[in-house]
């Protein structure tokens, strides 16, 4: 099911959520880049890269159509932000990688490295989610298995995310201390983010 498009802000919401998404692509190639444990879906997409002939980004964009794939077998609505979601910020990701230093063994530069990141997926999220174009894959699948199985949305959330991070790792994915901070740090990230840019999510 696809969300109505409004046509006559298309141009300025396309604008405003590349900004986002450009931002998130740079918060998922700092994680990775601080080396010192990632999120949990990049620790289960950079594990693909020991398997198959392809780059963090494009392992992102892969698992994003992935997901969305289940989301929309849950019969889970999507919008134009969704799929623009899966394609773009997999693109930014890659081209931030190449630009990005890499931090090796010195957690006194990779933990502000990682925080960092954090801070930006918070910003990130706020400005995309505030666009109000659809949900991205991962967040539709939540919302979906909440909706079809009657468990909260938090525990759904939560379900799918350790259950991404133990394939990861058994994958061997970057996962590490840093991963935990990231899982203690990003709703409060997220949450300063939707007071600083003033978005409701209920609304959206």
């Amino acid at each position: 099911m696809l969300r109505p498009i409004h046509w006559h802000r298309l141009p300025r919401d396309f604008a405003v959520i590349q900004i986002g998404f450009g931002l998130f692509g740079l918060a998922i190639a700092i994680l990775i880049q601080a080396n010192f444990g990632t999120s949990p879906w990049a620790v289960f997409e950079v594990a693909l890269l020991n398997y198959f002939p392809i780059t963090a980004g494009q392992a992102s964009i892969l698992v994003g159509f992935g997901v969305l794939v289940f989301a929309l077998l849950l019969r889970q609505p999507i919008g134009w932000g969704t799929v623009a979601n899966i394609v773009f910020i997999g693109l930014w990701e890659d081209l931030f990688l190449s630009v990005l230093p890499a931090a090796h063994d010195n957690w006194l530069i990779q933990l502000p490295y990682l925080l960092l990141g954090v801070a930006a997926m918070g910003a990130a999220t706020a400005i995309y989610i505030g666009v109000n174009a659809g949900a991205g894959p991962r967040d539709s699948l939540m919302l979906a298995i909440s909706r079809t199985t009657g468990i909260s949305v938090r525990l759904a959330r939560t379900a799918i995310e350790v259950s991404v991070v133990a394939a990861g790792w058994l994958l061997g994915g970057p996962a590490g201390l840093g991963t935990l901070i990231f899982a203690l740090t990003i709703g409060p990230s997220v949450q300063a983010a939707f007071r600083l840019f003033k978005v409701d999510p209920r609304t959206r």
